[in-house]
């Protein structure tokens, strides 16, 4: 999408696996005006059907770069805000946050997360979720969405948006 707005938030996908959450995410991305920045390799074709049609007909909506490889993403987007890495390893949850526009969130990959490298630069955080069940993780485009939204309340984002409706 050209002329775009600076975006309230930049969502990373780190090598994602599976075309429906990230057309999902697309989608979110669409509806919120974050910016989605995927990182390679991917583990479907971008002109995937699944991924076009979880996306819907949001696609030219939406703010999406891709990255041969991490170094490249960090070379490239060039922030001066904070980047946080989601991880159910993480011991401080999205709730000790303190978001700021033009924050960016890192997702790992569907079957493994992030890697130690990545977790060990960024500001790592997690989805508050109950221990005494043998539960690991969410969906990647539920956890997605849900500190995205967290993200957008604590920056009051849709509130400064006059096409936000609430």
């Amino acid at each position: 999408m050209s002329n775009s707005p600076q975006p309230h938030l930049h969502i990373v996908l780190f090598e994602p696996e599976i075309p429906p959450n990230t057309g999902n995410i697309a989608r979110l991305c669409a509806c919120t005006g974050a910016a989605l920045h995927l990182v390679h390799p991917l583990g479907f074709k971008i002109s995937d059907k699944q991924l076009r049609r979880a996306g819907l007909d949001y696609w030219n909506w939406l703010q999406v770069k891709e990255y041969d490889h991490w170094d490249h993403l960090c070379q490239t987007l060039q922030t001066q805000t904070q980047w946080y890495a989601l991880s159910t390893k993480a011991t401080s949850t999205i709730w000790d946050a303190s978001f700021q526009k033009g924050d960016v969130l890192v997702f790992g990959p569907e079957s493994r997360g992030l890697p130690e490298g990545i977790l060990n630069k960024l500001s790592a955080i997690k989805i508050p979720m109950r221990n005494d069940a043998p539960v690991r993780s969410l969906n990647l485009s539920s956890a997605c969405a849900i500190v995205s939204y967290e993200a957008l309340r604590q920056i009051n984002a849709p509130t400064d948006l006059p096409e936000f409706v609430s």
